[in-house]
């Protein structure tokens, strides 16, 4: 369970791509439901993801750059030095934990929540969970606000423009299946 809005959260590349999860991250931050962090590991993670999906070089560095302008002091800095001195089951996502512990993360979101055993993080005081368990975690904590920074998201939804309910069968497709039940209920 989720206790505070104003817990600083790791945001792992596998959901900030794909697109829909990443907006609706990013609104809930936008609307201080949470602090949003990451890294330049992770961003370059993100780049590569979207090069191999076919996303020019020069859209994903415009990408990387909106996000960082929308949320200035979210780049973790000087994490470097702890990544080798983490274990993770996957080598290659010690940076997500390195960086985490740099900007006293509460939680880790990721989908590959079995790279992320609990009885490392908890050495840690930080939590895994994956986007659709804080995402709902928080729909729980702050319904009001939560689907204020929804129902804007949608707003902006020009290409193609879709409505709420469009919006949640996306969610749905995506794997946020209790997101998008919170969310329906508050309608």
């Amino acid at each position: 369970m989720i206790h505070s809005s104003r817990f600083i959260v790791i945001l792992d590349t596998n959901v900030i791509y794909p697109i829909i999860i990443r907006d609706l991250l990013f609104w809930f931050a936008h609307y201080e439901l949470f602090i949003p962090k990451w890294s330049n590991h992770i961003f370059d993670e993100w780049i590569a993801v979207m090069q191999r999906k076919g996303v020019s070089s020069r859209e994903a560095g415009i990408r990387v750059q909106k996000a960082n302008m929308a949320f200035p002091d979210a780049l973790v800095k000087n994490y470097e030095d702890l990544i080798n001195c983490v274990e993770l089951p996957d080598e290659k996502d010690r940076h997500v934990l390195a960086a985490a512990i740099k900007c006293n993360a509460h939680f880790i979101v990721s989908n590959n929540i079995k790279d992320f055993p609990d009885l490392i993080l908890n050495r840690f005081g930080i939590k895994i969970k994956t986007a659709d368990e804080f995402l709902s975690g928080i729909i729980d904590l702050d319904p009001v606000t939560a689907l204020d920074a929804f129902k804007e998201m949608v707003s902006f939804k020009k290409n193609p423009s879709l409505d709420e309910y469009e919006v949640l069968y996306n969610l749905r497709k995506v794997g946020l299946l209790a997101t998008a039940d919170a969310l329906h209920k508050l309608l």
